[in-house]
């Protein structure tokens, strides 16, 4: 069985050919036909917008796929603040592997980046507050990893990677099931029986749920869903600390302040990610 790290690898290893074959499929002709194989080269990237820049670490390794004797040397690395003008590394391989590559590693680097930036300013604004920006499952089908990784370098936390890390009842599994204490009981045994250590979160509508999930107890967080401030004010001293808390739901950069006010201990933030701006990044051939 391969670790977390060699899965990690391997999964990234997976996706860099996955999305070369998207791109690249059976040839590269414009660079084919124009520049004769083994000319080698170098690039630099270039960085045209202020913010945070991400995607640096998987850059390398998209080229070390292509070419394991490209050479690096870099300026900046993830999670540096950046400015309009700077240069965050440069690149030698062959001039086949850049052009190759350059598409994939400005796609990459220009999205992660974005959303480091934005989460970094949702970070920034409630710095005085004891609570934690969360990303959500709102993501890229097949770039969750590198958009989470992102809010990671941006100073957010990840919540659940998908549907198999953490329990969380929504809605509508307690709409299905038939009510929050048949969810919750129903979700402990199913956890005995198949010997799973999986932390349970219930998402809640209103204080009466959140009366009924704290009779019940067994669970580990209570989200407050779509709560008002002064609600989640209620809920948090009906809580009392003995469950971790989470708000969710509308939460933006004009209104967070006073959602980190109440002491919620998390806040989902899925704007994060599927609201981010790509940050201007262009990869230029360096002549000499």
């Amino acid at each position: 069985m391969p670790t977390n790290k060699q899965q990690q690898i391997l999964n990234t290893k997976e996706f860099i050919e996955a999305a070369l074959e998207e791109d690249v499929a059976g040839g590269d002709h414009s660079t084919l036909a124009s520049i004769p194989p083994g000319t080698m080269g170098k690039a630099v990237l270039k960085i045209k917008d202020d913010g945070i820049i991400a995607g640096i670490d998987l850059a390398e390794e998209i080229f070390y796929f292509l070419e394991p004797a490209a050479k690096f040397t870099l300026f900046k690395k993830d999670g540096d603040e950046v400015s309009n003008g700077e240069t965050a590394f440069e690149v030698s391989a062959s001039v086949h592997t850049i052009l190759k590559a350059e598409r994939l590693v400005l796609n990459c680097m220009q999205r992660m980046s974005g959303i480091a930036t934005l989460t970094r300013k949702y970070v920034d604004e409630i710095k005085g507050y004891p609570a934690k920006i969360l990303d959500t499952r709102k993501t890229t089908p097949l770039f969750r990893a590198y958009e989470k990784a992102a809010v990671h370098i941006g100073g957010g936390v990840n919540h659940r990677m998908g549907l198999y890390d953490m329990i969380m009842l929504k809605d509508n599994h307690i709409d299905f099931c038939g009510g929050i204490e048949k969810a919750i009981e129903k979700t402990n045994a199913y956890l005995k029986a198949n010997s799973l250590n999986l932390k349970i979160e219930v998402e809640t509508r209103n204080l009466d749920d959140v009366k009924r999930v704290l009779a019940t107890g067994n669970v580990h967080r209570i989200m407050l869903d779509n709560f008002t401030p002064e609600q989640i004010e209620e809920a948090m001293t009906l809580i009392g600390g003995k469950y971790e808390t989470e708000a969710s739901g509308g939460i933006n950069l004009d209104n967070i302040v006073a959602y980190a006010r109440t002491g919620v201990d998390f806040i989902s933030v899925g704007a994060v990610i599927h609201h981010a701006v790509s940050m201007d990044l262009s990869l230029k051939a360096q002549i000499l």
